[in-house]
């Protein structure tokens, strides 16, 4: 089990190590304890639960119904509506000396919306609904307790009647295999994120002000209020290097007041583009970075010359007027016009009187070189390595036999040393 496997590692750390000779401890010693919990289709609400500290095991699995427990039969549309049609549900195992009833319940109503019924979001049927299922007494107790504080806390939000049921679990049946983990087996994606943003804690219900939202461009990423590997990933590989000049903003779906949406924002990520506080458009799910900077292009530099010379492998016109507004300006650096990474420096330009803009080198690992054997010519074509745009060629005939990194004015700004 992988509970137990975890308590090992954690016996090595500590320095207590487990002989042969010793007995293993047993679940009840170490308050191991499993609660069944249905918020939704389960591959969301696995992963969550599986990011608490405290969880040991997160499982997918069907519960509470009376037609065969795999996917394939409850998912049938005669099932749809039928009743006793089993709910996607997960089996949390957790060591309930580091996290309590309390705090798994909690993070279950926090996460969808209760009031739905036999629903989330466009998933709609009997198989996602809202389903606490019990293994002991205090936790029905608990379960009880915490439905009836939510259901104040929801009224003062406007929200209806929750419909979740609590029952005794009376036998859970594992998912299929591809089920397990599903999130982590699928990088590509995004997290269903129904939640109401009504909270337990009322501090993290905090009010923003979007006011600078209102105007020019803005980037507004939907973040999830729960473990949202999409999320984290996008941050890892595109956010978390990002430079650019349009302001980039994370919000949750319930903190978006005052701006004009179209797109759904039930899931996370959603890039939002916005401009002048109304969306332009919008991508639901995760985006690698060369996605994203061909939208942020789009968006950003529209039908314009730089769009082409950065994704078509365009070239400036020769003293163009980009080129004329670069080619004397004062000590500091050229950065690229979506990611902001520098590019090249002034300390390293020269004139080369070819109506282009020329260096010696490029700011260390800013570009990548890559064979162009366009019009019968060989070349070396240069690409910002941030975002993957074109940036122009270099050649062997610079100054005092140093190379000529020959480059489109149109997809770079200048930023003062």
């Amino acid at each position: 089990m992988m509970y137990k496997k975890i308590l090992l590692v954690m016996l090595s750390t500590f320095g207590l190590t487990a002989h042969a000779q010793t007995a293993e401890p047993t679940e009840a010693t170490q308050n191991i304890q499993t609660i069944v919990l249905g918020a939704g289709c389960f591959w969301g609400v696995e992963k969550r639960y599986e990011a608490l500290p405290g969880v040991l095991d997160a499982e997918s699995g069907y519960a509470d119904g009376q037609v065969s427990p795999d996917y394939r039969t409850i998912t049938q549309q005669r099932n749809q509506f039928n009743p006793n049609n089993h709910a996607e549900v997960v089996k949390v195992t957790f060591n309930a000396n580091a996290i309590s009833e309390e705090t798994l319940i909690q993070a279950f109503y926090e996460q969808h919306d209760p009031t739905q019924g036999n629903r989330q979001g466009n998933d709609i049927g009997t198989q996602y609904r809202s389903i606490i299922l019990t293994t002991s007494p205090l936790q029905t107790a608990v379960a009880q307790r915490l439905t009836e504080d939510y259901q104040l806390r929801l009224n003062e939000a406007g929200y209806g009647e929750i419909t979740t049921q609590i029952k005794p679990l009376e036998q859970f049946y594992s998912a299929e295999e591809y089920h397990q983990d599903y999130l982590a087996k699928n990088p590509e994606g995004y997290c269903p994120d129904h939640s109401t943003g009504v909270r337990f804690d009322d501090d993290e219900r905090s009010a923003v002000d979007n006011d600078q939202l209102l105007s020019g461009k803005q980037i507004v990423i939907i973040d999830a209020e729960f473990y949202c590997p999409y999320c984290e990933r996008f941050k890892a590989e595109v956010a978390n290097d990002y430079q650019g000049n349009i302001p980039m903003t994370y919000r949750f779906a319930h903190q978006l007041e005052g701006l004009t949406i179209n797109s759904p924002t039930w899931a996370t990520p959603t890039i939002l583009f916005l401009e002048e506080g109304v969306e332009v458009f919008a991508h639901q799910g995760f985006l690698s970075a060369e996605d994203f900077y061909r939208a942020l292009g789009a968006f950003k530099l529209g039908q314009s010359e730089a769009y082409n010379v950065a994704f078509n492998e365009g070239t400036d016109a020769a003293f163009c007027k980009a080129y004329d507004l670069f080619k004397n300006t004062p000590d500091g650096q050229f950065v690229d016009a979506l990611s902001g990474a520098p590019l090249f420096d002034t300390r390293d330009r020269f004139n080369s009187a070819t109506g282009w803009l020329s260096f010696t080198k490029p700011v260390d690992g800013a570009v990548t070189e890559h064979a162009d054997n366009r019009y019968g010519m060989q070349r070396t074509e240069l690409r910002s390595a941030s975002t993957g745009i074109h940036l122009g060629h270099v050649f062997d005939d610079g100054p005092n036999g140093q190379l000529r990194y020959c480059i489109n004015a149109t997809v770079l700004e200048f930023v003062p040393r």
